[in-house]
C-alpha cells in the first residue's frame, strides 16, 4: 500500500472512533515529532521560522 493510501486509511479510522485515549495518542505522537525536529533546528533557523509565525498572524505576506 502506497503511503497516500495509509493515510487515508488512517483518517477513516481517526474519524470513525469516538475513543479519546487513542485521539490523544495520536495526538502526543504529532507533539513529540514536533517537538524532535524543533530541537534539530539552529536558534536562528527558530528565529526565522517564529517571525514568521508573527508575520502571518498578523496577516502579512509571507514569501517562502
Amino acid at each position: 500500500m502506497d503511503i497516500q493510501s495509509e493515510k487515508l486509511e488512517l483518517i477513516k479510522m481517526l474519524l470513525e472512533t469516538d475513543d479519546k485515549t487513542i485521539i490523544e495518542a495520536i495526538k502526543n505522537i504529532f507533539k513529540a515529532q514536533k517537538k524532535d525536529v524543533w530541537k534539530e533546528l539552529s536558534p536562528e533557523q527558530q528565529e526565522e521560522i517564529d517571525l514568521e509565525i508573527q508575520e502571518a498572524n498578523r496577516g502579512d505576506q509571507v514569501d517562502l
